[in-house]
Order: C-alpha cells, then sequence, then structure tokens
C-alpha cells in the first residue's frame, strides 16, 4: 500500500515527512489542517503505520516520537468534536434493555435501505469501494481491547473475535469473504485500494474505530461502539442481500452479506450482554463511555449515508 494522495497542506507535509525524516513534524512551520477531510486523511495515514504499513517509506516511522505528538493533536480534535456531538449522559434503567431500546431509538438515513429498492449498480460499486476501507481489515482494531479486559468481558469478546476471523479457517475469515466478493465483481481488493475516493465521513468512521481501539481509557467507548454496530447489522445485511440479488451481483459478494445475516444476529446479543453488559458489573462507571461510543457509531454511519445519498440523489 502507498500513501495517500494529500488533501491540503498539512497532509501534504505530513506525508513528506513520513518519506524523508519524521522529525520534521515538530519543526516550526507545520501548517494547520486547512480542512477537516486534510486532518482525516493525516490521521487515517497515521494510524495505518500500526497497521499494514506503507511501501514507499524506507524507515519505519511508527513509534517516532515526532509522529506520536502529531496524532495525539489530531486525536484530541477528533475526541472533543466527537463528545460535542454526543452532548449527553446514558440512559437509566437496566443496561441491555436500554441499550437495545437506545440503539432501536436512532433515526437515520438508511444505506441498505436504498440498495434493497432503489440503488443503481454504478451506486452499489461505490458503496462496496466505501466500505472496503472498513471491512478490509474487519474487528481488527477491536482485538487491541483484549489484554485491556477482565475474564468476563475479554471471554465475550474473544468468542465474538473467533468467529469474526473464521474460527481457524482462513477462508472463513471475515476480511477474506469481503475481499473475495470484490474480486468477483470486478473491484480491486488491496487494502486501502480506495481511500482517495473515501469521503471525509467514511475516513473518520475508520478513524474513530482505531482511535477508541488504541487507547485504554477509552475501552467503554469502544465496546459500545462495537455494540452499536453489531445490533444494527443483521437487517440491514439482509436488505442488502436482497438488493445485490436483485441487481444480478455476483453470489461471491452476496455471500459476504448473507454471512452477516446470521452471525450478527447472534452477535448483538453477545456484545451486548456478554461484552458489555459484563464490562459494566466490574467497572459501572465506564457506563457514559459505552453510551458514547454507540452514539458515535450511530451517528456516524447517519452522516455518512445522508452524504451517499444526497450525492446519488443530485446526480439522477
Amino acid at each position: 500500500m502507498q500513501l495517500p494522495k494529500p488533501r491540503g497542506a498539512f497532509s501534504a507535509d505530513v506525508f513528506e515527512a513520513l518519506r524523508s525524516g519524521p522529525s520534521r513534524l515538530t519543526e516550526p512551520g507545520l501548517p494547520a489542517p486547512e480542512s477537516p477531510d486534510d486532518a482525516a486523511i493525516a490521521l487515517w495515514a497515521l494510524y495505518e503505520l500500526h497497521g499494514w504499513g506503507f511501501d514507499d517509506l524506507d524507515d519505519d516511522p511508527e513509534w517516532h516520537p515526532s509522529v506520536i505528538a502529531v496524532r495525539g493533536e489530531l486525536e484530541r480534535d477528533l475526541e472533543s468534536r466527537l463528545r460535542e456531538r454526543w452532548g449527553g449522559a446514558s440512559p437509566e434503567g437496566d443496561f441491555a434493555e436500554t441499550f437495545f431500546a437506545y440503539v432501536e431509538g436512532h433515526d437515520g438515513p438508511s444505506l441498505a435501505r436504498h440498495v434493497q429498492r432503489n440503488a443503481t449498480t454504478d451506486e452499489v460499486m461505490e458503496l462496496l469501494k466505501v466500505r472496503s476501507l472498513y471491512h478490509l481489515h474487519e474487528t481488527d482494531p477491536t482485538a487491541w481491547l483484549v489484554p485491556r479486559l477482565q475474564a468476563g468481558p475479554k471471554a465475550g469478546l474473544v468468542e465474538m473475535l473467533y468467529d469474526e476471523y473464521g474460527t481457524g479457517d482462513p477462508n472463513r475469515l471475515h476480511h477474506h469473504l469481503f475481499a473475495r466478493g470484490l474480486d468477483a465483481v470486478g473491484l480491486q481488493s488491496d487494502y486501502g485500494a480506495y481511500v482517495d475516493d473515501a469521503p471525509l465521513e467514511a475516513l473518520e468512521q475508520n478513524n474513530v474505530w482505531t482511535f477508541f481501539g488504541l487507547h485504554r481509557r477509552l475501552r467503554g467507548a469502544a465496546l459500545g461502539h462495537l455494540a452499536a454496530f453489531e445490533a444494527t447489522s443483521s437487517g440491514p445485511c439482509r436488505r442488502v442481500v436482497q438488493g445485490l440479488d436483485r441487481l444480478g451481483f455476483d453470489p461471491a459478494i452476496i455471500r459476504y452479506y448473507a454471512e452477516h445475516v446470521t452471525a450478527d444476529a447472534a452477535h448483538e446479543q453477545v456484545a451486548v450482554r456478554a461484552v458489555c453488559g459484563r464490562l459494566l458489573e466490574t467497572e459501572p462507571g465506564l457506563r457514559d463511555d459505552v453510551f458514547f461510543g454507540a452514539f458515535t457509531c450511530l451517528d456516524q454511519e447517519s452522516r455518512l449515508a445522508r452524504t451517499l445519498l444526497d450525492r446519488w440523489e443530485a446526480d439522477r
């Protein structure tokens, strides 16, 4: 994977420093991000130093102090905006019942419903490109949470991860299923292949997954985010399957979504009850963080859906 295209002077300078010497990042003269896109693409690239890395970097700047310092500034700005959007406290009551009601009560536009009923083939192809940013490393950011949890929530999370990673079979590993689906429909399956085309909302979705996963203090938010994701996956995946079948898409990509219809129906119960519920039994002070993470997941998906639906409507 190559470094992405910069989206402003800030990301251009960050990427050049990664190539030529990370110490330059803390020297005077680094501009401030000139747009949310400029900041988001830079943060995405800095996070990817902890993942696949980049082939066009001669040295490994993953833990260079200057890189971490710049990443920290971007993270503080991101967290501030996320908390400002949330702006609330968690609802009271039995956790599982309250959480499911909270998720059910969220009202936002649905990409899955659009795929099911109205989407064109071109729109679905664009959506697959956008989704590839996450689905080609699905649940990897969540794996960072395992050593940060006590026995109860750890056992529940590892149960989920074992399923997500194919129960030991590489051919059933979820991000491998998605890659095979992309190949079947003629899209690139290399991780990061479509990052230059990703809208801001997709970049920020992926940045939040990694941000929550990397910070121990945000383990409650990370698990709440995961639980909201799982609780809103099975039904939408069923709609996507119906839409892909309506449009005559290759069975390989349909299989990916069909796998999640059944898997995520079980995962939502595990994520809410066996992971988040157990977490709050031992660390009740994290309840607000769990709901903060859940809100962030739902809010970001709504923002991405609105961006894509508005674009498609304008193009018709």
